[in-house]
């Protein structure tokens, strides 16, 4: 990886598993001194391999059931239109992933809602409205296999 050495690829590891480790502890870890892994993470940062850092929610904790995959289909593809519709999408917080993609379908969208009569409102009274909506498909989730947030970095 372009800018990357083994150690900054096993610090970089370490907070994706957990980003509350200190220093001393990816220290520890890799087997540096505290100074070299605070200079290396700053860098790190300053140069936006790190974006941020974040809390992990459980999602059936904090009642959020329901898991949906919307494919989505616009009537009219001029740029305007694909500008419009992602800023939309954007102000939507149940919709917490969103890809344009290649196929039959335009876009790609993972919502989360609380329930199915919470999902049926978001398509009815969110989604729907959106201008230039032509056709929406939607996929549930029954069980979570695999859920990961670490990026394959070896």
């Amino acid at each position: 990886m372009k800018g990357l050495d083994p150690m900054d690829l096993r610090i970089l590891s370490l907070l994706q598993e957990n980003a509350r480790f200190t220093n001393k502890e990816i220290a520890a870890h890799i087997g540096m001194t505290t100074t070299p892994v605070y200079e290396r993470i700053k860098r790190l940062e300053e140069n936006g391999y790190i974006r941020q850092y974040v809390a992990l929610l459980d999602r059936a904790k904090v009642g959020l059931s329901l898991v949906a995959f919307c494919n989505v289909q616009l009537k009219e593809h001029s740029r305007p239109f694909l500008v419009q519709f992602e800023q939309e999408v954007r102000s939507l917080p149940q919709v917490i992933e969103c890809y344009h993609i290649a196929g039959m379908f335009d876009y790609l969208l993972k919502v989360i809602a609380i329930n199915m009569t919470a999902y049926q409102d978001f398509i009815v009274n969110k989604l729907a409205v959106l201008e230039n909506i032509g056709n929406v498909q939607s996929s549930f989730v029954m069980t979570e296999i695999k859920h990961s947030t670490a990026l394959p970095l070896e």
